[in-house]
């Protein structure tokens, strides 16, 4: 994998207008126009409505805000690049997940970046609103573009999926801008590397930690239940958890958190960005903790520690714990 080195926007002259370092995403459907001609203006534009409100849906899960759409594509801001990778990953995963329409399937191309802006007038401007319109019309249908500055910037898990593709020109700029995909499926075209570049081992771990008990979780590990039943492999004391409040379950080497609660599960990552679900799933990554029906505070008690490590990386020893109940998650 390319060594990326963390960077910090450059910095700015100074101008009028108070500017800011965040991450601009534009996502737009693909091949809109042949989608209006082959099934009609009002099946189109349901379609192309529906992918949009999946777009603001995640961006405002992940704390962004949608600047503003245009027929099929809409550009939002987000805090940081980590965000903004998360964001593009789950728009993709959800977009893919909606139901063929006259056996047409929607796609979604994504590209963004991360520097500083000018905001102003509820609108943001600058060379990297220019630069993100760039990767997203660079994208193809299912990809997600971004820059090798951007990706420098990511935590080192998320940075890790990615692969450096080529490099683009953008209007502007003399020199061109080297660019990364987001790696979000595990496919066999997608694992396939250029001879310049090392192919990735992606293999993940989840350590997650309630109470007293610790699992671990890998490629092969069963669903594990969470609540406040007695029958849940973690049992939840809260009295703001459901009886069977969400599952963990492992899908390609990737771990997701499936809510199934009346008063959802509260994601706090590392980074201070929160999800909250509420008959969602989310892809765990990173470090964070979950608490059950209610915000993290200084009087909750009742939560559990996550977080998702390279199966290369050093592994901490884990006590199983004592419960006789309790199923191994460690793949033997």
């Amino acid at each position: 994998m390319p060594n990326f080195e963390p960077t910090q926007p450059p910095p700015l002259t100074p101008l009028a207008q108070t500017p800011a370092a965040l991450a601009v995403l534009f996502a737009d459907v693909v091949d809109s126009t042949r989608l209006y001609g082959n099934v009609g203006d009002t099946l189109a534009k349901m379609m192309i409505d529906e992918c949009l409100d999946v777009i603001r849906a995640v961006v405002a899960q992940y704390g962004g805000r949608i600047i503003k759409t245009i027929g099929d594509e809409a550009m939002c801001t987000l805090a940081t690049a980590d965000a903004a990778c998360l964001a593009a990953i789950d728009i993709q995963q959800n977009i893919t997940a909606l139901p063929a329409i006259s056996d047409i399937k929607r796609e979604i191309r994504v590209g963004f970046h991360f520097g500083w802006v000018i905001e102003e007038n509820n609108d943001v401007f600058g060379d990297t609103v220019n630069l993100a319109a760039r990767l997203s019309g660079v994208a193809k249908g299912m990809q997600i573009i971004t820059t090798t500055s951007t990706v420098a910037s990511l935590m080192p898990l998320m940075r890790a999926s990615t692969r450096r593709i080529s490099a683009v020109s953008v209007k502007g700029k003399g020199e061109e801008v080297d660019i990364c995909e987001v790696i979000w499926q595990d496919t066999a075209e997608l694992t396939i590397m250029t001879p310049a570049h090392t192919v990735i081992n992606r293999r993940a771990r989840l350590l997650l930690k309630h109470a007293d008990q610790e699992w671990i979780f890998e490629r092969n590990s069963p669903i594990l239940t969470l609540g406040r039943d007695s029958n849940c492999q973690m049992v939840v004391r809260d009295p703001m958890a459901s009886r069977l409040h969400a599952n963990i379950e492992v899908r390609q080497g990737k771990f997701f958190l499936i809510d199934k609660s009346t008063n959802g599960t509260f994601v706090w990552f590392d980074d201070q960005s929160k999800v909250v679900l509420h008959r969602e799933e989310l892809m765990l990554r990173g470090k964070g903790r979950l608490t059950f029906g209610h915000n993290l505070d200084e009087t909750t008690e009742d939560f559990a520690c996550f977080e998702v490590r390279d199966s290369e990386a050093d592994q901490p020893s884990v006590t199983p714990p004592s419960q006789s109940r309790q199923p191994s998650y460690v793949e033997k």
